[in-house]
């Protein structure tokens, strides 16, 4: 109901997550009545939404964030509840313009593939004909199966703002892994075509809810954030674990995440010890290193170097531990080093050149791993 809502902008607002960046509080499916106005408008359900959807957004703006709100291209959304048929795409754009919404999810379930080749553009142009800023999430490329030759990204970019490329995270590490194999798996595809404004979008984080051990928490947010993702939380932030909260609350990881440049990162090494390393270019020639256990047994010392990484040769780095904070000054590409990483954990790295800059991304060449010394131990 309208007091879930009004409770969690009171708790983003006053808990710091604002401040944080967290500014979007999301309505999902089922909000509406089951039936249109006689006019043909969406209208909140009545008992669960008394007051309305605009002064729910008054509230939230008042607080110093953002609505979203859900829609759904086809007869019915995904919960049965009225969806946005080609002819009511304007007036759903409008009406939702009205009510003060600053976000649009547009899910695709009850349309066909002909129906939102023609419905998610042109929900783009109603919303920009509304002359109302709306963030334009659009589920299209999920229901495409993801990739090309039936997914176009190139026009999905100038169509939407970020989309919903798999299928819907569940409350589970199995899910979560699953994502991440389907991202990883297509990383050449789909990395090139994320971009500030137009991102790819893994789902939410469940951080905070049942699924995910401590350690797993973590992972999932250091790989969201190696991967460019929207944080989104999906968690009662009236009864968040002090823990959890530390997780979603890291500032360091949220700078990285909104790094200006907006790259994707990759997944550049695979283990058969089935350790993984992922890399993120950070703007100011930084970086984020990811290392990632898919063991279950016992914490693993992983030892590489950043020669090993085709990092710049003879550059030297201040790297800071993300979650730890422990800053190891002075690394330089040929030095071994070894992280120790607790099964379906991660340790994450933040790295940034010390003295002269280290080449720009785009012209470093792969290096032949050096002679390591100097192992370091975190």
């Amino acid at each position: 109901s309208e007091t879930l809502f009004y409770e969690m902008a009171d708790r983003l607002a006053e808990d710091g997550w604002r401040d944080l960046g967290y500014k979007y509080i999301n309505i999902d499916d089922c909000w509406s009545a089951k039936q249109r106005d006689t006019a043909g408008r969406l209208v909140p359900d009545p008992e669960r939404f008394p007051r309305g959807i605009k002064a729910l957004a008054d509230y939230v703006h008042a607080r110093g964030l953002k609505l979203g709100i859900y829609g759904d291209l086809g007869i019915l959304t995904c919960g049965g509840y009225p969806g946005t048929t080609l002819d009511r795409v304007e007036q759903d754009a409008q009406t939702f313009a009205e009510w003060g919404v600053d976000m649009l999810k547009l899910d695709g379930c009850y349309s066909s593939g002909e129906e939102q080749a023609k419905g998610y553009p042109e929900m783009a142009r109603a919303l920009n004909a509304t002359g109302r800023p709306i963030v334009y999430s659009c589920s299209w490329p999920a229901y495409q199966g993801g990739l090309p030759p039936k997914v176009n990204y190139t026009i999905l970019a100038e169509v939407c703002n970020l989309w919903r490329n798999y299928d819907d995270i569940q409350d589970s590490w199995d899910s979560v892994l699953s994502i991440l194999d389907w991202f990883f798996a297509n990383q050449d595809v789909l990395q090139p075509v994320a971009g500030p404004g137009h991102w790819n979008d893994p789902d939410m984080l469940i951080i905070g809810n049942f699924g995910l051990s401590y350690e797993q928490s973590r992972s999932q947010m250091a790989l969201w954030t190696v991967m460019a993702a929207p944080l989104l939380m999906s968690t009662d932030l009236r009864t968040i674990s002090p823990s959890a909260k530390e997780i979603l609350q890291n500032r360091l990881m949220i700078q990285i995440n909104q790094d200006p440049l907006g790259i994707q990162g990759r997944r550049i090494v695979k283990e058969k010890s089935h350790i993984e390393v992922f890399l993120r270019p950070l703007s100011q020639a930084a970086s984020a290193l990811v290392f990632f256990s898919r063991r279950t047994d016992m914490p693993f010392v992983y030892t590489t170097s950043l020669a090993k990484l085709h990092f710049p040769e003879d550059a030297v780095y201040e790297v800071q531990d993300v979650y730890s904070g422990k800053i190891i000054s002075g690394l330089k590409t040929e030095d071994s080093f070894s992280v120790v990483i607790n099964p379906t954990g991660v340790v994450m790295w933040y790295l940034s050149p010390m003295g002269l800059p280290a080449q720009p991304w785009h012209v470093v060449r792969q290096q032949a791993p050096g002679a390591g010394f100097r192992p370091v131990l975190l």
